[in-house]
């Protein structure tokens, strides 16, 4: 199905609206159980059968775990549980995988990835722990789910296990983190990890402890109480606060055009002709505030706030709705005063809860950027205001053009970093994208933390090595073009694989491993003929046919 054929893919929704997903809250604990409606699906063509998902239960997951931030910072645990009896989660839809493209394919680990990452970014950084409650059969991407939280409990009734079964049944990888993080972060050793990983059956019980596939085990009776002690516990080390109000995530205002996309905070012009995307993300205008009382009024319409929903909402529906699209071109617009203004506000507030919550919601949006794949170049120009978090973008890209207007200092655009350009928004490698572009070393960064809060003009800029072309208006117009041009005539799957492996030149972690390693073999997997070929695993699951493989190693 090609992207002008296929229905566009929403992002947004809202408890009232969800179909898989039940919510609900006592105290400090929050429960999210899931009950997955087998007969809406997001596509046509497959039942989503034993609690098993497709991208539609993880945009619900993805908006549920949003509102539990910033709607209830009263809850520390969040309990990920399932409504069924026998069934926690059977992972991703097997028949949905069957009949989808590669790119969709690829999309929905991409997003799922996101989303579960998203539960450690929440732990690590906001006090928000979740604990898995695993009260039913565990497989493939349930157990994915699972492993996302910060401690898994499964009931011992002889029957419940956990297994990552995509090897021996589908010829494919357990596409959401399952291998890394049963090794990186449950520390399993690597020859039981083997059979665990090739085993169709799983692990149960007293085995599934002792191997460290999970952290607890309880009987039935008590599974329920026990669940809930270590939820308390939890949360006890928690420092979300208990009295707070919290701030209602409203729809976005947004307008979708044949080619375009308008918010409040930034708009996307799509030029199909050229497959190119502008993004132009505007700066604070009029008045905004800077004490807490002044922030909790504004609630989900505080500046910072709406940016970060709405730039989140674009990357999500330009990556997935527009896949011809190769190259997006990052702008911004208005008062470069204005933008630091706002950073000094998330300085001095940064640790209330809210504003951590936003800053929290920033930082996963930008790494969102940052694993796209698309080119991404940013345009320096009259008008700009690429300063301290707005810096962020510019930082995000392949290269960043810087316009010099010698004979015109009124109209010179000028960049600048801010505090929050040295660690407010790290990428998955645990680096700022600052610490990324310099290896870290120190003489640079010195250089460039000394001009913190100065705006630069092109040839500063290039000097200090912050963009990485510096063209005056005479020349401007042909080099961006002649890039332009040339980036988007080069073959998209070569650009992919050549952006992914130079953006992420820092030190290699879990969640760079996640995305790198394994997405990269998964995405080879889900093309060869072993998997999805005619007689391939994943192409013949539940026909009661046996695969045919093609016995070469490659």
């Amino acid at each position: 199905m090609t992207t002008a054929e296929a229905p566009r893919v929403e992002y947004q929704t809202s408890p009232a609206q969800y179909k898989h997903l039940k919510l609900s809250f006592n105290g400090p604990v929050a429960t999210l159980a899931v009950d997955i409606d087998e007969n809406a699906g997001l596509r046509p063509g497959y039942k989503l059968k034993l609690n098993s998902y497709d991208l539609g239960v993880d945009v619900e997951l993805n908006d549920a775990i949003g509102r539990i931030r910033f709607e209830h910072p009263e809850v520390r645990t969040v309990v990920l549980t399932s409504a069924r009896e026998k069934v926690f989660c059977s992972g991703a839809n097997i028949f949905m995988l069957g009949v989808s493209s590669h790119a969709w394919k690829v999309n929905f680990c991409k997003f799922t990835n996101e989303t579960r990452n998203g539960l450690e970014d929440s732990s690590k950084y906001s006090g928000l722990k979740f604990l898995a409650a695993v009260n039913g059969a565990c497989a493939g991407g349930g157990y994915e789910l699972a492993l996302a939280c910060d401690e898994i409990v499964l009931v011992d009734d002889r029957s419940s296990a956990v297994s990552l079964p995509e090897v021996p049944l589908l010829g494919v990888l357990p596409g959401t983190g399952g291998l890394t993080r049963v090794t990186d972060k449950r520390r399993v050793r690597h020859d039981l990890a083997d059979i665990f990983c090739t085993s169709v059956e799983g692990v149960r019980g007293k085995k599934a402890k002792d191997w460290r596939l999970v952290d607890d085990i309880a009987k039935p009776a008590v599974f329920a109480q026990k669940v809930q002690e270590r939820a308390l516990e939890l949360a006890a080390q928690s420092d979300r606060p208990e009295g707070a109000k919290g701030v209602s995530l409203n729809p976005l205002k947004r307008t979708i055009e044949a080619d375009a996309l308008r918010y409040s905070t930034l708009s996307v012009e799509i030029d199909r002709a050229r497959r190119t995307a502008t993004f132009i993300v505007k700066a604070p205008a009029g008045a905004q505030p800077t004490d807490i009382a002044g922030i909790e009024a504004a609630g989900d319409s505080w500046f910072p706030l709406t940016l970060a929903r709405e730039l989140e909402d674009a990357i999500l529906q330009m990556r997935t709705n527009e896949l011809d699209i190769g190259l997006w071109l990052m702008k911004t617009q208005g008062d470069a005063a204005a933008v630091l203004a706002m950073d000094a506000t998330l300085v001095v507030h940064q640790k209330h809860w809210l504003v951590r919550e936003t800053i929290g919601l920033l930082r996963r949006t930008f790494s969102r950027l940052d694993v796209s794949s698309r080119s991404l170049f940013a345009l320096v120009e009259a008008g700009s205001c690429f300063v301290g978090t707005y810096l962020e973008l510019a930082l995000a890209c392949d290269r960043t053009y810087h316009l010099a207007l010698p004979n015109d200092e009124a109209l010179t655009p000028k960049i600048g970093v801010s505090e929050t350009s040295f660690g407010f928004y790290p990428m998955v490698t645990g680096q700022s994208r600052l610490q990324r572009r310099f290896y870290d070393e120190q003489p640079a960064m010195d250089a460039v933390r000394a001009q913190t809060g100065k705006l630069l003009d092109a040839d500063a800029a290039f000097a200090l090595g912050l963009v990485t072309s510096n063209p005056d208006d005479i020349d401007w117009a042909d080099e961006v073009r002649l890039a332009i041009e040339e980036r988007v005539s080069m073959s998209p799957d070569a650009l992919t694989g050549l952006e992914a492996n130079l953006r992420f030149n820092g030190p290699e972690n879990m969640f760079t491993r996640v995305f790198g390693r394994l997405t990269a073999w998964q995405n080879w997997i889900f093309q060869r003929p072993n998997a999805v070929g005619e007689h391939g695993a994943l192409k013949v699951y539940g026909k009661g046919v046996k695969s045919v493989f093609d016995w070469n190693r490659v």
